[in-house]
């Protein structure tokens, strides 16, 4: 799965920022752009099962 990420320069602590629009609330950060990057992998690992229970709640997709 492919996900857009916007960067951007973090000027007043250095650094960068890094969002997914696609998964709001979803930021990271890393002191160089590969870094951020790395990290907001992770986010978007910790973030998608979370929206993916938003989504589909589990209770709805039980046979009744």
């Amino acid at each position: 799965m492919n996900l857009k990420v916007i960067i951007e320069e973090d000027t007043e602590d250095g650094g960068f920022i890094v969002s997914c629009p696609a998964l709001p609330g979803c930021h990271s950060e890393g002191e160089t752009v590969e870094e951020a990057l790395e990290n907001i992998k992770d986010a978007i690992q910790g973030c998608l099962p979370l929206f993916n229970e938003l989504l589909c709640p589990e209770h709805m997709l039980r046979e009744r």
